[in-house]
């Protein structure tokens, strides 16, 4: 794997806001699986990155919109955590040009691809989170996200209405939703719900109510096919 020199690491500090103690978290978080001879790339750090971010994001929009209800904060959350979202917050660092890709790959121009950045995006988010714990990830994303939390939700559905329109659209049958199972004492629930389209695997959610446990199964559905 790649290894940035002490100068890149002194450059990406500056461009990050951040220094990492740990060097290799840096260059496993930025290193994409073509980047040549890899031992290590950000795929696992993506997968916790992704739940660091949606903590971060989710509590803000808590602290900052108390007058919204579970499904306006739900559907907020959701345009913020998507992968356009991680690559537009990506962009204020300038992520393309620090993601180490594939000769061939960056030549096609992969290191521009909205997805690898998002990506990239949030397997940083863990790195730094890893290294220097949940206050410094948490400053690193509302700096990152600051223009984005700033905009108006105009024109972003929620996870289901999204999911529906989807479907129907390509003449499928509206989507169903099943419990499959309710957990947790009495006054504290927590619902699994399985979310099934017409000739595709279910996908899975969890929350405290069934109402947010659709959205998150819509949501991940969307996810796992990359829909949005």
């Amino acid at each position: 794997m790649t290894r940035f020199t002490a100068a890149q690491h002194e450059a990406i500090a500056e461009k990050i806001g951040y220094r990492f103690a740990n060097r290799a978290l840096l260059t496993e978080a930025l290193t994409h699986r073509s980047s040549p001879r890899p031992k290590r790339n950000y795929q696992r750090l993506e997968f916790l990155g992704d739940r660091v971010l949606g903590l971060v994001i989710a509590e803000q929009l808590y602290a900052a919109d108390p007058g919204h209800s579970e499904g306006e904060l739900t559907a907020r959350l959701s345009a913020l955590v998507r992968g356009e979202a991680c690559a537009t917050a990506g962009d204020t660092i300038g992520l393309s040009e620090l993601v180490v890709i594939g000769a061939d790959e960056r030549s096609k121009g992969m290191h521009l691809n909205r997805g690898v950045l998002g990506d990239a995006m949030e397997a940083l988010i863990a790195a730094i989170y890893l290294d220097g714990g949940l206050e410094q990830a948490r400053g690193f994303v509302l700096r990152c996200w600051k223009e984005l939390l700033r905009q108006p939700l105009v024109g972003v559905k929620d996870p289901k209405t999204f999911l529906q329109e989807w479907a129907l659209a390509r003449a499928m049958a509206i989507p169903s939703y099943t419990v499959v199972s309710r957990e947790g004492p009495e006054h504290e629930p927590v619902f699994a719900v399985a979310v099934q389209v017409q000739g595709m695997a279910p996908a899975q959610g969890a929350a405290k109510s069934k109402r947010a446990a659709e959205m998150a199964a819509a949501e991940a559905f969307l996810s796992r096919e990359g829909i949005r």
